[in-house]
């Protein structure tokens, strides 16, 4: 029987399948898959993760893949943009799409709004001009408001990102790029993709992709529960995919001081890594929203819940965060001078805020790596510095 799972090895195991606690050499479309996708709300934000994950990582590499369309960027976990492989695209955009759909309804004015449009007709009228061409959100708002005047141009764009499986085109989501949410569909973009994953209406095929996501889910955050994979991907009624795919599973203990009240067990793959709590964790730089600390209905595998309730804010924004020892007891921000209108040299200073009192061996780590790091994200900085504020 395996030992009996803590917190601390949990943390772990969680590590060790995100490439955190030893950087891959596979190569960022590689990883992308491994962790199936990485938070990509903000552009800058995989460049982040996947430097922390992918040794001798480089933003051209990421351009290329984008530009290659190998990952694009898309709206699939919890209706967030992430970015992932063009062939995950194409399975998780369907599998998602009833969650992208509740939300039309959360939201009461959205909801209102549900009760004029012809949806249906709207989702057709969408993907014909989005297909013609890639578009920005304003400019498909404005082309649906002229079916529906009505209905605010915001809600008809937000109703054909429910509806549609919309991609986030360069130049938006470069390294250095610039440009406003461009959408085209995702058959437009990459239709070998598209046209590999199957026919989404067929049940066989539905059941299959349910199968392997939760698979691949286990693999890259497990161990976890059915409703840790219900968190991460907002997707309900995973309990019957855990059913079918038992076979496939193994349970794991848990000790009760993990954080799973009852829960004894812990779902599994046979051969997971699972290297035990004493395994050492080198510091690392996670961006904002990194699933890393999303992935699981209780937050205590990878963050203390005091630092979690300090660190929220009403908008449900995530910072930027620092790993020490394999938990989040920092954050990091770069402040800018220099440069601009007032000219002289451009210093990027890396400010890394701790949340406790941290050791002198562990201030060193994290000063260490941290001017390794502004250098990568500030790259187009003269000067770099990094500043360790005192607790």
């Amino acid at each position: 029987m395996d030992d009996v799972l803590d917190e601390r090895a949990l943390n772990r195991a969680l590590l060790a399948r995100q490439h955190l606690l030893m950087r891959s050499t596979d190569g960022p479309e590689r990883v992308a898959s491994d962790v199936v996708g990485l938070q990509a709300q903000n552009p800058w934000s995989p460049f982040v993760g996947l430097w922390s994950r992918v040794e001798g990582f480089t933003t051209g590499a990421l351009d290329d893949l984008l530009l290659a369309r190998r990952v694009v960027r898309i709206a699939v976990m919890r209706s967030t943009v992430h970015l992932v492989t063009a062939d995950d695209a194409a399975v998780l955009a369907d599998l998602v799409r009833p969650v992208l759909h509740r939300e039309l309804r959360a939201n009461p004015q959205r909801r209102a709004a549900c009760d004029v449009v012809d949806l249906p007709q709207l989702a057709a009228r969408a993907a014909a001009y989005v297909t013609e061409e890639p578009r920005t959100t304003v400019q498909l708002g404005a082309h649906l408001a002229a079916t529906w005047p009505q209905v605010d141009p915001k809600d008809l764009a937000a109703f054909a990102r429910a509806l549609l499986p919309l991609v986030q085109v360069p130049p938006r989501g470069l390294w250095r790029g610039s440009a406003a949410p461009t959408l085209t569909t995702l058959d437009a973009w990459t239709p070998a993709a598209v046209a590999g994953a199957g026919n989404p209406t067929d049940l066989d095929v539905r059941r299959r992709a349910e199968d392997d996501l939760l698979l691949r889910y286990l693999r890259a955050y497990g161990p976890a529960t059915v409703a840790d994979a219900q968190a991460w991907s907002g997707l309900r009624g995973l309990a019957a995919v855990a059913d079918r795919v038992r076979d496939r599973l193994v349970e794991v203990p848990v000790a009760p001081s993990a954080g799973y009240g009852r829960t004894r067990t812990l779902l599994d793959l046979p051969d997971a890594p699972r290297p035990g709590g004493d395994h050492p964790a080198p510091v690392r730089y996670l961006a904002d929203y990194d699933d890393v600390w999303l992935a699981h209905a209780r937050r205590e595998r990878v963050i203390d819940d005091r630092h979690r309730r300090a660190l929220q804010t009403p908008n449900g924004r995530t910072p930027a965060a620092v790993l020490v020892d394999g938990r989040v007891r920092a954050t990091w921000a770069v402040e800018r001078t220099g440069g601009g209108r007032s000219g002289g040299r451009r210093l990027a200073t890396l400010v890394v805020t701790p949340l406790e009192t941290l050791t002198a061996t562990e201030r060193r780590a994290v000063e260490d790596e941290g001017q390794r790091f502004v250098r990568f994200v500030a790259d187009d900085a003269d000067d770099h510095a990094t500043t360790l504020l005192p607790r």
